[in-house]
């Protein structure tokens, strides 16, 4: 049986090694792996949540959508979609947030955060709090749980958001399984051997710390000026290095073999100048960026290309999101009318169970009842009653009507049941014996 993994993409920005290295390399090579189902989305809303210049996000979009094809992605080997395609998304977090108690956001470290920051600014504990940021966690559990994924790669940062994603999908299921999982509980996978590079400063390379070194925007002369703007100590050419303190080093083994990491730390600690050593990286880090630049650049040539393949992955992510939705619809009670009728949800089996009446107000403000059978089949539906007391009377009526030697009058498909000479029920003609056993089931309560 394949495990089902989704990972999400959040496009904030134009792609950086860090994210390559950390994020984009593992997850394209886990995908390839055997047994895996694997689901990389555009997570396209949960950018809304912090961006209001709509060029960038629909920039964004395309650029990061072209990053992981040029870097490897199979789109016919996986289900790469954007978040916006698939429309049960949006439909399924209203219908989990309905089941969410607010305790549960109040405790988001997302949120806590930010009420931390006001409250030492000394404003508003929720000044500048929109509901997206608010509720980013039920999204979030809708995306993985529309898909019912078994494992979701995060970083430390987001494992209180899948905890809490299963919290929901419990409740959830608790409310409206009736003894059957709709969704199955996530595993929260945590890569500890995902890289983490430095930026130029030594920091976490980090848009925000403005350190990056460029992907592919900018081509080879980017990477280049931005490798030789990496920070070193002041030892000299010929002077021994720190590999183990120089983030040069680090760099230079996210990218490289265990040979050859190791061949260029014995140059380092030999004296190798930092000048040598940084075109050394360059060179070592161009020899894998060079082929996937080029392909990235003829896919942002080519925005149609793109927008096919998240189409086909986008038609084959609905025909999973589709039907689970019509499952849950029906579980919550939004089935089509002709469905239901308003008879409650069926249960697995009607072991213990009665024949019974249910009554109801229908749609023009008249009273009527149905009989159920014992595994809650409608076998009758009333004629309305202005009176409810009235509706009561005839129920009673036909609880004591004795059907026995009733049969179905031959060519008629309908069968009509009057008390004192009104008309309180029809129903097919198919039904009369159930309508029997069920009467007399109960008069036998």
């Amino acid at each position: 049986m394949n495990t089902r993994v989704l990972t999400g993409i959040t496009p904030s920005g134009t792609p950086h090694l860090g994210n390559y290295a950390g994020a984009i390399r593992p997850s394209i090579q886990a995908s390839t792996q055997a047994g895996v189902d694997a689901f990389y989305f555009m997570a396209d809303y949960h950018a809304l949540i912090k961006c209001d210049d709509p060029q960038r996000i629909a920039r964004s979009r395309l650029e990061i959508a072209a990053t992981w094809l040029a870097a490897g992605l199979d789109a016919e080997r996986v289900t790469f979609y954007r978040q916006s395609d698939i429309p049960e998304i949006p439909e399924l977090c209203w219908m989990l947030t309905c089941v969410t108690p607010k305790g549960l956001m109040n405790r988001a470290h997302a949120y806590k955060a930010s009420v931390d920051q006001n409250t030492a600014r000394q404003v508003e504990p929720d000044d500048g709090v929109n509901m997206g940021l608010f509720s980013y966690p039920i999204l979030m559990a809708a995306d993985i749980l529309m898909f019912n994924a078994n494992k979701v790669p995060v970083g430390r940062d987001q494992i209180q958001h899948l905890e809490m994603a299963r919290d929901i999908a419990q409740r959830f299921n608790h409310l409206y399984g009736q003894g059957t999982d709709l969704f199955v509980l996530p595993e929260v996978q945590v890569d500890e051997d995902v890289a983490t590079l430095p930026g130029l400063d030594g920091r976490k390379m980090s848009k925000s710390y403005d350190n990056t070194i460029p992907l592919f925007e900018g081509g080879s002369a980017a990477t280049r000026s931005a490798i030789m703007r990496i920070v070193t100590d002041s030892r000299q050419p010929g002077e021994p290095k720190d590999a183990e303190g120089s983030h040069l080093y680090t760099l230079f083994r996210a990218f490289s073999t265990p040979q050859q990491s190791a061949a260029f730390r014995q140059q380092l600690e030999n004296g190798l100048s930092w000048g040598d050593a940084k075109i050394a990286l360059f060179d070592r880090i161009e020899e894998e960026l060079a082929p996937m630049r080029e392909r990235y650049a003829d896919l942002m040539s080519r925005p149609d290309r793109i927008e096919d393949i998240l189409q086909a992955g986008a038609t084959k992510a609905r025909a999973l999101s589709q039907p689970l939705m019509e499952r849950l619809r029906a579980a919550v009670g939004l089935r089509a009318v002709s469905k239901t009728a308003g008879a409650p949800a069926k249960t697995k089996s009607g072991k213990g169970k009665k024949p019974r009446f249910v009554s109801f107000r229908d749609e023009d403000g008249k009273f009527r009842f149905r009989l159920l059978s014992a595994e809650g089949d409608e076998l009758l539906l009333s004629e309305p009653f202005d009176d409810p007391k009235a509706a009561g009377v005839a129920m009673k009526g036909l609880q004591a009507l004795q059907l026995g030697d009733v049969a179905a009058v031959p060519d008629e498909s309908v069968v009509t049941l009057d008390i004192a000479d009104v008309v309180v029920c029809r129903f097919e003609a198919d039904k009369l014996e159930a309508v029997k056993a069920a009467l007399a089931a109960l008069t036998d309560v």
